[in-house]
């Protein structure tokens, strides 16, 4: 009789021991990455960051991601070298990007500190501490998306033809739990001791993240040992080689998921720099209550993400479920761009966000475990690599986008609030814009259904094998 080999994946408590691990430290990152977006009024009062500065800085963090191709880079490094080098190497990058804009923004660097005058010499229209804080963040972001795919990779590693997509969901739960908890925290943290102070216990929590990947580190290196030992010569590993990346970009399915992606993130991420403002302009809230208001937006997506991939994993229908989450995000973004003064209350703003919950939900859970469908196992690094670069040359964009549209669709307001005066921005066109992406993801979410339907990919079908 044929002898059973076990590995340490096939242990559940080794194998969700090994998700909290990678989990943890993107629940850091995601509250890093907003810990300034509650913050924007603060931000233009203290720092004279004008809505443009704002997005730009914001913007910022997918720079280097996208015009020096670090995430294409990212995927080949992460086939090369594997899941545990690539988790260490990202939270390097992540907590120096961090430490950078901690500097950038701190009073001690504003006093005059080291590279003050250097910054303040050029570009005199941008302030020194965004051009300290856009460094920073092209780094950090450089770090975040490296850790993503790394992240994706190593749940496939651990959980393929098992719970993938309910495993997928609840790393994405918990890192949404960071969008919410950095929503209540941040606008608190600054009110005792200042933006510095934020920015500061978001460097520190990454500092406990670069721990939680070390820790990863030999929980991957065991099972990458086991594995080896029970790999035959006469089943080798394929290697990976850079010429098999030519089969992704000419997949067209695979470039409709990466639009659809790019559409779908520019609705959520970006409006996230900016629904604090939006808030407080639209519902008169102070900072405080604007950020406690849209902390409930990830709660949704909390909840529902794992019960989604548990479905998922059963049940299948993920090509349905991108269909439905990318409508509930334009139902959200004109709830909140053409309801009337009047009728815009409290209960109308909560239910906005909610819906926008459950959109970011439905795609995120059915998109990723989608993924492994489309290519080969030996580019899956590489494949997810591409779809965030696509992502991050829109998630770079919109916010710049967004920033200018917000001062152009409100002229003078930046310069009054510089002055002094009480006024606030009106947000219509840039929640129409957001409005916009989710038409144009839905669009691809359909065309992708209809694509499954023809060539049996399986989007629709359960990921557990039986």
């Amino acid at each position: 009789m044929e002898k059973i080999h076990n590995t340490l994946r096939d242990s559940p408590v080794a194998r969700w021991t090994a998700l909290i691990l990678l989990a943890l430290t993107m629940f850091f990152a995601y509250m890093f990455i907003d810990v300034l977006a509650p913050l924007s009024t603060q931000l233009e009062t203290s720092l004279k960051w004008s809505p443009d500065t704002f997005g730009a800085v914001a913007g910022s963090e997918y720079f280097l991601n996208v015009f020096v191709a670090f995430l294409i880079f990212a995927g080949i490094i992460l086939d090369r070298i594997g899941v545990r080098r690539s988790a260490i190497l990202s939270g390097i990058l992540m907590v120096i990007g961090a430490s950078i804009k901690l500097y950038g923004i701190s009073d001690h660097f504003n006093a005059g500190g080291f590279g003050y005058d250097f910054f303040n010499s050029f570009w005199t229209g941008f302030p020194a501490s965004a051009k300290v804080a856009c460094m920073g963040f092209a780094i950090f972001g450089c770090g975040v998306e490296m850790a993503g795919i790394t992240v994706s990779k190593g749940i496939v590693k651990w959980f393929a033809g098992k719970e993938l997509a309910l495993a997928m969901g609840l790393e994405m739960a918990i890192a949404r739990l960071g969008v919410f908890s950095v929503f209540r925290l941040s606008p608190y943290l600054a009110e005792q001791g200042g933006i510095t102070l934020s920015v500061g216990v978001g460097t520190l929590l990454l500092l406990i993240g670069l721990l939680s990947f070390s820790v990863y580190f030999f929980f991957d290196k065991k099972l990458d040992s086991q594995t080896d030992s029970l790999r035959t010569a006469s089943d080798p590993e394929e290697e990976f080689k850079v010429s098999d990346l030519k089969a992704i970009f000419t997949s067209k399915t695979f470039m409709v998921v990466a639009g659809l992606c790019v559409l779908f993130y520019s609705a959520i991420f970006p409006f996230q720099k900016f629904a604090t403002g939006m808030l407080e302009s639209r519902l008169g809230m102070t900072t405080v209550e604007a950020g406690n208001l849209f902390s409930y937006f990830p709660i949704g997506a909390m909840i529902l993400t794992p019960f989604l991939g548990w479905f998922i994993d059963h049940k299948g229908k993920a090509a349905t479920m991108l269909f439905a989450g990318s409508l509930l995000v334009i139902i959200c973004h004109l709830i909140f761009a053409i309801t009337p003064v009047e009728n815009f209350t409290f209960a109308v703003a909560l239910g906005a966000i909610i819906l926008l919950g459950i959109s970011f939900s439905l795609v995120p859970a059915a998109l990723w475990p989608s993924v492994p469908k489309l290519v080969d196992n030996k580019v899956l690094g590489s494949a997810y690599s591409i779809i965030f670069w696509i992502q991050n040359i829109g998630l770079m964009l919109t916010p710049i986008l967004i920033g200018w549209s917000l001062k152009v669709s409100n002229p003078g307001v930046a310069e009054r609030i510089l002055a002094g005066e009480d006024i606030k921005y009106n947000y219509t066109v840039p929640m129409l814009i957001f409005a916009a992406f989710g038409v144009a993801a839905l669009a691809l979410a359909f065309y992708l259904k209809v694509l499954d339907k023809k060539k049996g990919y399986g989007l629709e079908s359960p990921n557990i094998r039986k």
